[in-house]
């Protein structure tokens, strides 16, 4: 009987340091967690910045095929 109180307490032993550790390292990771979550917020948004700047390209490609048909057409015109 005496070795299972003593396989016991030992195990409770090795159960109560390894949740002070952990207890001990949930401030560190707490910081950790803010600072993904911060990174996850910025590249959301930078994501969305480059699909606003594709769009701007993409309309600025159009303009510029507009141009192009125009001065085709000046040229055209002009007999050239």
């Amino acid at each position: 009987m005496w070795v299972w109180i003593a396989v016991v307490a030992v195990a409770l032993i090795i159960l109560g340091t390894a949740a002070v550790r952990l207890f001990g390292r949930l401030p560190e990771l707490r910081r950790a967690a803010g600072r993904l979550q911060r990174r996850q917020e910025e590249a959301m948004r930078l994501q969305a910045g480059a699909a606003k700047l594709e769009q701007t390209l993409l309309g600025l490609q159009q303009r510029a095929e507009r141009a192009q048909e125009q001065v085709e057409r000046i040229q055209a015109a002009r007999g050239r």
